[in-house]
Formats: C-alpha cells, structure tokens, sequence
C-alpha cells in the first residue's frame, strides 16, 4: 500500500459570535421568566426554580469564552434561543453543504490541487441536515469533483474516522484523493435552555484533503503513519433526533430530542479511553508519546484535555505540545480537532511527529499519527 498524506487543510468560520457574556444575558432572561411565570408551583416545591448562569461559571467549566453561531439573532432571542435558518429549496445547496464547499476548497488550494483531482468525498460529523441525498454527494456535486462520496456519523470522532476511511481509500488506489469534510452545525442541536450545558457548542466547517504522499509538495503536508479507531456503547452522551420522532407514542419531551449528556461520567470514562487510545497507537508504531511535538485534541472541554494529554506524556503539557481553540471556537465536535491541527501545524519541522485525536459520543475515539514531511 503506498503512502498517504494530509496536503491541505481547510476551515470555514461563521461571521457571527456569542460571547459568554452575551449568551448568559439571554440565558438569565429565560430563568427569570420561567421562574416568574412558575413561583406558585416552586413556593409549593411542585417544580425547581431554575439557577442562572455565569460567564465565571462557564469558564471555570470548560474553558469556553466564545462561539461561532450561523445565526446569533435567533440564539439571543429569549423567545427562540435556537438559531434561524432560512429555508432553501432543493434546488439550492444546503447550509452544510455551503459550509462544507467553502472549507473544501481552502483545503484544496492549500494543496494546490483542483476539485477534478479528487475521487472520494466523506463528509464525517455528528449531525446531518437530511437524510438523503447524501450531504457528501452534494458537496461533491457543487464542487465538480468526480468518483463517489457519502456520509458518516460518529459523533465528535467523526473527522478520525474519516481520515482512517479516506487514507485506506487512497492506499488502495480507490481514490487519487480524497476529502473529509466535517460541516458542524452545532447550535442546531443544542438546548440553549440547560445551564448545564447552554455553552457548549459552537459551528464550523473543516475539510482535510488525502493523497498519495508522493504526489504532495516537497516538504509539504503530513505523512499518515497509522490510524486506530474505537467505539463502546453508552448513554452518557445521546441525541434522539431522528426520522422516527413523529411516529413514537407517546411523543418525547422537545429536550430529549436535543444534545444531553451525563457530564461527569463522561469526563470520568472518556479521559481514560482516549489517553489509553493513544498510548497504545504509538507504542505499537514504536514512538515514545514523549516524542511527540503535538497533540491536537478533540475541543470539548479544557480540563479534559489537559487531563488526556497528561496520562499520555506522564507530566503537565504545556500550550505548545496540545493547543486550544476552544476558547474562541466552544466545542464544534467533529471539527474541534481540526481546527487545531489546521491552525497549529505550520511551525512543525520535517520529522515532527503529530496526534490528531478526535473522541465523543458512542463512545467512539479516533488516533491518526503524523509525520512532517
């Protein structure tokens, strides 16, 4: 099989952001009519009162200051508190489509490559807008590339996924290149009315483009050394959206059918599966993880992070060795460790060795090891 690379990479960021403070003026509006409009019930201690948010709360949470939206105005209306999305015509590409393009194509001039050189298009993330037609099929078709394309789902892992699909496809010589396309509509899915996790999510679009690693520029791009993927069943983190909603009896409540997770249990299970992921991937590959130059992480939450990389390198990481966006960007899931690989990889020298290592809902988590050509 011949060797593969990462020759480009691309990220599409929305033009609107929500600062904390922003989102926690809206959020205590909400509790403090919800409370108003339910005190007879609370003074009976039939119903809770709701507790307001903080943007002091969120940091020391997460480590989130901001996030990109597609629609602020929708999000800060105490009346809606979800984004609004205009609807388009099925003769009109779809959001994630537009997303998705615009991060595809910084991908493919990165690498100086043409959509006509690409065989294989995956877009990997958490939610898709539809159904079918694919969304991968459609990006395909609005960016005039050629072969074949198609969705996957899963969850915050999803880009590693891709990248594992991708790579083999054009090991095998399926494809002369490939894109993983990762358009995260994160606000979508996001119960802005839950304290507990209203701040989360933000959107973006990320796109990686795969090929042989001899066609790449000299000097340019990141060899695949070797890609793991892993998936264990739990509820920890669950969305119930899906085609089958309307037909359930009785119907589920308007939040069960949006993002919920058990936060504790998932930091508790989540940083062991991940740092043990890793650490498994490298000794097999014959890398000691203290020879890592850089670790770029899923984006989900600050004090996981720091935590996953510690088990990894056995010390403290500093910035450099594991970067974070996601105090600008929130958790933009699938796309969250992209982010970081597309803004933190240039001062990497020939030989450097990088993680890219996506995990989340599932669970599911993904390794893919790199090398600075």
């Amino acid at each position: 099989m011949i060797p593969v690379a990462i020759t480009g990479t691309g990220l599409y960021t929305p033009s609107q952001a929500v600062s904390n403070d922003e989102l926690v003026a809206c959020y205590n509006a909400y509790v403090e009519r919800y409370n108003g409009e339910h005190a007879a019930d609370i003074a009976a201690g039939r119903t809770p009162p709701l507790q307001a948010s903080s943007s002091e709360f969120i940091v020391k949470a997460s480590g989130i200051k901001a996030r990109y939206v597609v629609d602020r105005e929708g999000v800060l209306d105490v009346d809606c508190m979800r984004p609004r999305i205009a609807l388009r015509g099925d003769d009109e590409p779809s959001l994630m489509c537009e997303m998705g393009v615009d991060a595809a194509r910084q991908a493919l001039a990165a690498a100086g490559r043409e959509a006509a050189d690409v065989d294989f298009v995956v877009v990997a993330c958490s939610n898709m807008q539809r159904g079918y037609p694919a969304i991968a099929v459609e990006i395909q078709h609005y960016l005039g590339a050629r072969g074949y394309a198609y969705d996957m789902n899963v969850a915050c892992a999803s880009a590693a996924f891709g990248v594992q699909a991708a790579a083999d496809a054009v090991r095998m010589g399926n494809a002369r290149a490939a894109l993983v396309v990762s358009p995260e509509i994160c606000s979508g899915h996001l119960n802005w009315r839950n304290r507990d996790c209203h701040f989360i999510f933000g959107d973006a679009a990320t796109a990686m483009l795969i090929e042989p690693a001899e066609r790449a520029r000299d000097g340019h791009g990141f060899e695949v050394l070797g890609t793991r993927l892993q998936t264990q069943f739990s509820n920890n983190i669950r969305n119930n959206f899906g085609f089958l909603n309307a037909c359930e009896r009785p119907q589920r409540s308007w939040d069960d059918v949006l993002f919920h997770q058990e936060g504790r249990k998932v930091f508790k299970e989540v940083v062991p599966l991940a740092a043990e992921l890793m650490l498994g991937h490298l000794n097999d590959l014959g890398i000691e993880a203290g020879a890592v130059r850089r670790f770029w992480l899923h984006q989900a939450n600050l004090g996981m992070n720091q935590l996953i990389a510690k088990r990894v390198l056995g010390r403290e990481p500093g910035t450099d060795e594991a970067p974070v966006i996601l105090d600008e960007y929130a958790n933009t899931s699938s796309a969250g460790s992209v982010i970081a690989f597309h803004k933190y990889h240039d001062d990497l020298a020939s030989g450097d060795v990088g993680v890219l290592c996506a995990f989340g809902a599932g669970y599911s988590a993904g390794s893919v090891v790199m090398r600075r050509r």
